[in-house]
Order: structure tokens, then sequence, then C-alpha cells
């Protein structure tokens, strides 16, 4: 949660809004933040869902349905498989999940990068490859014909097959 909170101003940037979601108690969350405060020198201003009998956990599999019915007498290594990352869109459906064991740190980098294919491919007609970085070149998707592609990227593409075609990053073509 703090390197959320530092990362707050990318996500506000992007239009994403952030939430946590914890199997312990309000209470328990006053402290926390401020052990966030203390350790990270950030304050969290994202909400966090105190999800105490485990309803939402189970229910999107960040917890066996085997685990009991409360977070009361769970310690953390009770609670590791809550180490879920989801991105859901403007249609309110789950667009990724990154589910990290309790030993692996998050990546923030990652999940903006995420963000930033998720929302270029539902603007325009393409589709990020493996390791695409803002900016750089991206692939038309299949579905578009070549004429579509002319009109919808004026400034060309390169054709490597049939169904692989690569176009400079369509939002940023004319910035």
């Amino acid at each position: 949660m703090g390197e959320l909170a530092k990362l707050e101003p990318e996500f506000k940037s992007r239009n994403v809004k952030l939430m946590g979601l914890s199997v312990d108690s309000v209470q328990d969350h006053m402290m926390w933040i401020e052990d966030i405060v203390d350790v990270c020198g950030v304050r969290p201003t994202s909400p966090i869902v105190a999800d105490t009998e485990l309803a939402v956990a189970k229910l999107y599999q960040m917890l066996p349905a085997s685990e009991g019915t409360s977070a009361t007498g769970r310690t953390a290594a009770d609670n590791q498989t809550v180490r879920t990352v989801f991105c859901v869109g403007p249609d309110k459906k789950i667009k990724v999940s990154f589910t990290y064991p309790m030993t692996t740190g998050r990546n923030f980098k990652e999940l903006l990068r995420v963000i930033d294919a998720c929302q270029l491919t539902s603007k325009y007609e393409v589709a990020t490859p493996a390791n695409w970085q803002p900016g750089e070149d991206v692939i038309i998707k299949p579905t578009v014909s070549n004429e579509d592609a002319q009109r919808l990227f004026p400034k060309g593409f390169e054709t490597f097959k049939p169904y692989f075609r690569k176009t400079a990053d369509p939002s940023r073509v004319n910035s």
C-alpha cells in the first residue's frame, strides 16, 4: 500500500482508481496505515475494504473455499494467498490479475505498463507485443483489413505476414 501511495499520481494521470482489500478489520487498517506512514513516509489515501468474513477473497479465489469464514485468528502465514492485484475496466470486467506469493514483491511499474496497454488497445484497433513499452510499435489486430488499416493508420504500417502488421503507437503518432 505504501508503494501504491507513492505511485498514486501515476495512476491518477491514467484515470485509475485504487482500492485495497484486506481480511483484517477496519481498526487493524487504521494501525496498518500508521505503520505505512512510519515505514514508507507516505499516507495511503485509497480505500481499503475490510473483508473480515473472507467473502470477497473467496469469491475471487484469493483464498480457497476451505479457509474458514473469518479472519479472526489468522496469521500472515495463513493469508499469504491474499496477494492478488486486479485491474477492472470501465465495463466492470476484470481485465488483468496478478497473484504474487507472500515472499515476492509486487511489480507496480509492470501494472502501470499493463494499464497503458489496456487503455491503448481499448481505444485503437491494435494489440501490444511482448515486452511492449508506451511509445513503441504495436500490432494491428488481424481482424482489421488492409483497407481499414490504411485509413486507421495513415502514417503507414509494415506487413510481416498477412495477420502480422506493425504500426507506430497511434496514441503518439501526432504528439
